[in-house]
């Protein structure tokens, strides 16, 4: 059995399957809570489900993994061969998932080193991929961690969404932000900063607020290599759309990932969403 570093991120990473299985990456599910079922993230509950609940304006909440869950992820990447863990999850100003595995952390019978990446969807996704790149090449768990967090570090993700009520609900935004954007009728869009979700600008239609969140995409790309990764909640022509505005307008794109977000972020930005994530090689 060899020994190696592993890598363990979580669901909301949005990695493409075949992704997770070619670099080896152990996604943690969180749990969707639809009325009085929990639902693991990407197994359990469908995008489409997820859509029509909200849609219907049915109770709709997300809960980070138990430290059980952890402890036990821990134990079975150790005895596949893992001499050390890097576990990556999303922003803990998000989610309480990265004190979860903190908690598990302690009692792992390999190192472990559990990192909050201020990250979320193919931010963090990103970051993980860096992390398996450095393990692949017979890294270290130090290594293995800066790789991630200096990809952290050149990552931007902006995010449109046609209502700021699902993140209000969710208490990812303030009620005040919500209410001001539903009273003037804007079209908000989005920015991941300090591992918050914080309201960038205000734009007057939908299609102003695409056109803008493909501008700040393609200016922080630059002239710089860059992957770039969009995503959509039950928007997929948009998402086609930006994706090869992109390709056409961003000279250092190395990858396009195009992807549907999961159940748990689904829930906290309702269906309409538009995202475009930019991340420097």
């Amino acid at each position: 059995m060899s020994r190696h570093v592993a890598i363990v991120t979580d669901s909301t990473a949005y990695l493409p399957p075949r992704t997770v299985e070619r670099h080896g990456i152990t996604a943690v599910p969180l749990t969707v809570v639809l009325g009085d079922r929990a639902l693991e993230e990407g197994t359990e509950i469908s995008t489409r489900s997820l859509a029509q609940a909200l849609q219907k304006r049915r109770p709709v909440t997300t809960s980070r993994p138990s430290p059980e869950v952890f402890a036990e992820t821990y134990r079975r990447v150790a005895e596949a061969g893992a001499c050390g863990i890097v576990s990556l999850h999303l922003s803990a100003e998000l989610s309480g998932t990265y004190d979860a595995a903190v908690v598990a952390a302690r009692e792992a019978p390999v190192p472990v080193r559990v990192v909050d990446t201020g990250m979320v969807a193919m931010a963090l996704g990103f970051c993980a991929l860096a992390a398996a790149e450095v393990a692949e090449a017979g890294g270290t768990v130090d290594e293995a961690v800066t790789a991630a967090e200096k990809r952290a570090a050149g990552t931007s993700a902006y995010f449109y969404v046609d209502t700021l009520d699902y993140l209000r609900r969710g208490g990812r935004i303030g009620a005040a932000q919500a209410l001001l954007g539903s009273a003037l009728a804007v079209k908000p869009l989005l920015q991941l900063e300090g591992g918050r979700i914080e309201l960038l600008e205000k734009v007057r239609t939908a299609s102003r607020a695409i056109a803008r969140l493909e501008e700040l995409t393609a200016e922080r790309a630059g002239g710089a290599e860059v992957d770039i990764a969009v995503h959509h909640l039950a928007a997929p022509d948009r998402a086609a759309a930006l994706a090869d505005r992109l390709r056409a307008r961003v000279p250092g794109l190395a990858e396009l990932h195009v992807s549907e977000v999961g159940a748990v972020i689904g829930a906290h930005t309702g269906p309409g969403l538009l995202g475009a994530v930019v991340s420097l090689r």
